[in-house]
């Protein structure tokens, strides 16, 4: 099995379970693990028997659009969605990482993981 990775996917959302979250926003930052075969696309150089990264891009973009009130589930709704579009994906791993967030302390970020 192949595994391709698409990393660093920026977005400003607006999750969040303080009210402020969902009115100024926040910056996040998305890392995805496909794993395929993608061994035909790889003999013969075609970008239909393969997972395309724009795809997994929009998909991202499109579930970070839609406000929640916990990144847990946004992970959720990526995973599933990527399941749904993409028939060679045999395994996925979505990890979100919410910068900077509203807590007490000094964090860089904090993240949550769904592997399926």
């Amino acid at each position: 099995m192949n595994c391709i990775k698409v990393y660093g996917i920026r977005t400003f959302s607006y999750h969040g379970c303080l009210p402020e979250e969902t009115k100024i926003g926040g910056n996040y930052i998305i890392d995805v693990d496909l794993w395929c075969d993608f061994s035909a696309s790889a003999l013969t150089d075609d970008l239909s028997k393969t997972i395309d990264y724009c795809d997994v891009n929009r998909v991202v973009e499109d579930q970070m659009a839609t406000p929640c009130k916990l990144i847990e589930t946004v992970a959720y709704r990526i995973v599933n969605q990527l399941k749904k579009e993409m028939d060679l994906l045999e395994k996925v791993r979505v990890e979100i990482k919410k910068v900077n967030p509203p807590i007490d302390g000094d964090v860089n970020f904090v993240s949550v993981v769904v592997e399926e």
